[in-house]
């Protein structure tokens, strides 16, 4: 990678990634209501209703082209050229690394979504504990019946791996609102909020309760028991420390919220929705534990 190669990506700044694309399906109620069901809102304003509303956050959602791809939707040349360099360059793994989004008008039930994007910029050569390669950034503008409802930006990384395997795993990121969850963790015990206010749990950890506003809060300890919602078997990219293939699961536990963690105890190609649970605290060096969750409990 040379800065020749940043010269050859940064002519890409400023051109169309799609044009003119539709989305595969228009705002509408079941989609809203899975993604709420996923994401624990409970927002009257999103309920099927005459004046039903979608989450605002689910503004990419509309534009996603699903596992046919976007040469349908009027996706550029200029984007796959681009991409192509990258790999070309042996900045063959990508990962996502944040979305910023600007609302300028609520979606409802019945739209019809269309969208431009364009590629915003490319960065200088970056090194990452990953690997090196570049950040490119996409903006697409999100429109019904031709007026604008909101932007996206979404940024990827695209990197060659980084030579040295192993390495210690990530640590996790420790701040004034979730400290007394790792405290907890150290202690083998995992612990959920309780408002204060409503008695409503939460999880994960937040300053404030989202039903009913209270600032206040204690905390129940999770028996351990819980089911398999949900997973995904992680295959690519491979980050150090990790060795895929391994299934990241979003466990329901018997008190009703949910949590993201590992399935160990079992084949990651024999996790399955509905299977049986229980909380471990998993040693993974000197200095970090993780709670994990044993498939086939019970």
């Amino acid at each position: 990678m040379t800065d020749e190669l940043y010269e050859r990506l940064k002519a890409y700044e400023g051109r169309a990634a799609t044009t003119g694309g539709v989305g595969k399906d228009p705002v509408n109620a079941p989609m809203i209501r899975h993604w709420c069901e996923a994401m624990g809102d409970t927002n009257p304003a999103y309920a099927d209703g005459p004046d039903a509303i979608a989450p605002p956050t689910m503004l990419q959602v509309w534009t996603m082209a699903g596992l046919s791809g976007h040469r349908h939707t009027g996706r550029s040349d200029a984007y796959d050229e681009l991409l192509a360099l990258l790999d070309g360059a042996g900045c063959t793994s990508v990962v996502a690394t944040d979305c910023e989004q600007e609302y300028v008008r609520d979606l409802r039930p019945g739209d019809t979504v269309t969208f431009d994007a364009v590629i915003e910029s490319v960065s200088g050569r970056k090194t990452t504990k990953l690997g090196t390669g570049y950040f490119v950034t996409t903006r697409t503008d999100v429109r019904t019946g031709g007026d604008l409802v909101g932007t996206h930006r979404f940024r990827i990384l695209r990197y060659a791996p980084a030579k040295k395997p192993g390495g210690r795993r990530p640590r996790p990121v420790i701040n004034r609102d979730n400290a007394g969850f790792w405290d907890g963790v150290a202690a083998h015990r995992l612990l959920i909020q309780r408002c204060g206010g409503c008695g409503t749990l939460r999880f994960p950890w937040l300053p404030g309760c989202n039903a009913c506003g209270s600032a206040e809060w204690d905390t129940v300890a999770a028996s351990g028991e819980g089911t398999v919602y949900s997973y995904v078997v992680m295959h690519h990219p491979p980050f150090p420390a990790f060795d895929p293939p391994y299934a990241v699961g979003l466990i329901e536990l018997a008190e009703g919220v949910r949590v993201i963690s590992n399935v160990i105890g079992v084949p990651y190609d024999k996790v399955r929705i509905g299977m049986p649970v229980r909380l471990e605290f998993l040693r993974v060096d000197e200095e970090l534990e993780l709670p994990v969750f044993r498939g086939g409990a019970g």
